[in-house]
């Protein structure tokens, strides 16, 4: 007799295979799927009836992870440990974030340059990629423990406004996780999906979705006919949400209460973000909020908050503005507003959002869902489970070029539909380069070396400048046959050059999906592998500049401070060589703190000069 699985927590019969909706957020994620039995969109609880995972990650002094409400207390009590609010860091690059650097508690490493950020804590660094595969770990163990079903495959959630880098930090994070990410989907669309709007193919809807998380804000308004999801404009800020809602309230007490700087104290600083955190849940239901902090009795009421928030709020008016603007139409032209995020739970933006708009927000939904809920929707069509919505024709494996060390990166993610286009910028890494090599490949893995050569082409001409000045524009675009065109394009010079590919030829099902399968059981060491290669480029960058700087400057530094460079310069030197990704990255550190003063010496000099009427323009900086 056949044995059938029952899953105890859900009492329904357990599937072979589960596509799992994931929404990522940047406060809370959490994992949804379709109810086998009841076929609706459902968050998956633990016991305890939570279906929120808190977006935090801990590392211990011997380097264990604990995620979620496990870690939620060490925001306190070891808060240079904690991260919060990783999502923030997603794709970006050190100059994007160096004004907001006092918000982190934990260590964001700032030089001031393009690289994407890392986060120290305690000798060793990770990426906002890493820390997002611990959150989704956290969110395929709970799952699999609670469906009694393995995950492999899943639906991952994004802001509308989330950049290609973005996109694809989010996509690598899952397959870090050791998830098959079948579609990236705007956060926008996946509430649509979960209101039930694009459901009936006879439906034509004009919408728009008011999305204020805990970091992100995003509006967008679509166009829903035929089951087709049209996106006529998006506007928002990858960096605006609730946690800029505690911040107002932490600069008020600070301010009012006349506390001291609390820079040097970071769990008491910790201690305060989390009281203004209570103070904005409090407020939306009360209009007074009190409470003790280091000895003292703090408290902030309902009007001074929402007077705070009100530049905030207006913040995310002005890109409503704007999204319909671009749309071209009215308020009155809109059907319906859907609240989206958990910020929107404060009435005075509900109020505000439904003033702009002139109509009632639809917000019958849990906020905190909702995306998640339409994640799952979207992983039911891809399942093949709801045929009434159009899916169109697919890239079937990644599409990208090679970069220094020979990464591969990807510009057109699979899944991409076609037709579709992409584009990304890169420049030289040798002065005076007259020329940039594209190597075209395609496939899942990290190092070209594991993927599939499709062709290649060398951009001539370039026109000689220093490294990292030319701007050369690669940008991809398939058509609807499915044929490739790589199009190169130094902008400052307007020397371009492109070819053909047919990249969905000449593989069979069975090599796509065996290429699929490569990519999740080598994920671990693919990232691993593309991760010691990128601190070893920077690494050896640093280096390029600073043997440069000291040959022009010398005259600025004193014998014993050229003597410690040169000791740092080959510490970084020897650790290039071994295969310690945090030994590089705390060597190239190391050079940096010492060579950051030299710079602002020279800076001084050169502008003490041109004050002096000298010429400036062959220093070197």
């Amino acid at each position: 007799m056949a044995k059938i699985g029952i899953n105890i927590a859900t009492g329904s019969l357990q599937q072979s295979e589960m596509i799992v909706g994931i929404d990522l957020g940047t406060t809370n994620s959490l994992v949804a799927i379709i109810h086998p039995e009841t076929k609706l969109p459902t968050a998956l609880k633990e016991f305890d009836g939570s279906s929120i995972v808190p977006s935090v990650v801990h590392f211990d002094t011997y380097g264990n992870v604990q995620v979620g409400e496990q870690a939620k207390p060490f925001l306190e009590s070891d808060p240079k440990h904690t991260i919060f609010s990783a999502k923030r860091l997603m794709g970006k690059s050190y100059k994007d974030i160096q004004t907001h650097q006092d918000f982190f508690a934990y260590k964001v490493i700032d030089d001031n340059t393009e690289s994407l950020v890392k986060v120290q804590v305690g000798n060793k660094f990770y990426s906002p990629i890493e820390l997002s595969s611990y959150i989704l770990e956290e969110l395929k163990r709970r799952a699999e423990h609670i469906l009694k079903t393995p995950v492999t495959k899943a639906v991952i959630t994004v802001p509308a406004y989330f950049n290609d880098a973005q996109r694809q930090a989010t996509r690598d994070a899952g397959k870090l996780a050791g998830l098959d990410v079948l579609r990236i989907i705007n956060e926008p669309t996946a509430a649509s999906l979960a209101y039930g709007l694009g459901l009936d193919p006879t439906e034509e809807k004009t919408i728009a979705v008011y999305d204020l998380g805990g970091g992100t804000f995003d509006i967008s308004i679509l166009k829903i006919a035929n089951g087709i999801f049209e996106v006529l404009s998006t506007n928002g800020d990858t960096y605006l949400g609730g946690d800029d809602f505690d911040r107002v309230i932490i600069e008020h007490w600070l301010k009012q209460f006349q506390l001291e700087n609390l820079d040097d104290h970071k769990t008491l600083k910790q201690q305060l973000r989390l009281a203004a955190e209570r103070a904005k849940i409090e407020l939306s239901k009360a209009d007074f909020f009190e409470t003790e902090f280091a000895g003292e009795t703090i408290s902030i009421t309902k009007e001074v908050f929402e007077n705070l928030i009100q530049p905030i709020v207006q913040k995310t008016i002005d890109c409503c503005v704007n999204a319909m603007n671009d749309a071209g139409l009215k308020p009155a032209d809109i059907n319906t507003v859907l609240m989206v995020g958990g910020s929107t739970r404060v009435p005075y933006v509900k109020q505000t959002v439904s003033t702009f708009f002139n109509q009632e927000v639809n917000d019958s939904m849990n906020p905190d869902e909702v995306v998640a809920l339409g994640a799952a929707v979207q992983a039911d069509i891809l399942a093949g489970n709801n045929v009434s919505m159009l899916l169109l024709d697919v890239t079937p494996l990644s599409l990208g070029i090679e970069t220094m060390g020979g990464l591969m990166d990807v510009l057109l993610p699979r899944n991409s539909k076609i037709p579709t286009k992409a584009g990304r910028q890169y420049t030289t890494q040798k002065d005076a380069q007259s020329g940039i090599n594209i190597a075209v490949f395609q496939g899942e893995r990290d190092l070209v070396k594991d993927n599939r050569k499709l062709g290649e082409f060398t951009l001539k001409g370039i026109p000689s400048m220093p490294a990292g000045l030319p701007k050369v524009e690669v940008s991809f675009l398939i058509n609807a046959d499915g044929i490739l065109q790589v199009t190169a394009k130094e902008l400052r010079s307007g020397v371009t050059q492109s070819i053909d590919i047919k990249p969905q030829y000449g593989l069979t099902d069975e090599e796509v999906e065996q290429r699929l399968m490569d990519s999740i059981t080598n994920a671990k060491t693919d990232i691993a592998a593309r991760a010691l290669v990128e601190a070893r480029t920077e690494a050896e960058q640093m280096l390029a500049v600073t043997e440069k700087f000291v040959a022009k400057n010398a005259f600025l530094l004193t014998k014993a401070e050229i003597s410690v460079t040169a000791g740092a310069m080959q510490a970084l030197q020897l650790a290039i060589t071994l295969e310690d990704k945090h030994l590089i990255q705390t060597k190239t550190e190391e050079l940096n703190d010492i060579t950051r003063p030299f710079a602002e010496r020279a800076m001084d000099q050169a502008i003490s000069g041109a004050l002096k009427g000298k010429d400036i323009q062959d220093k070197d900086f």
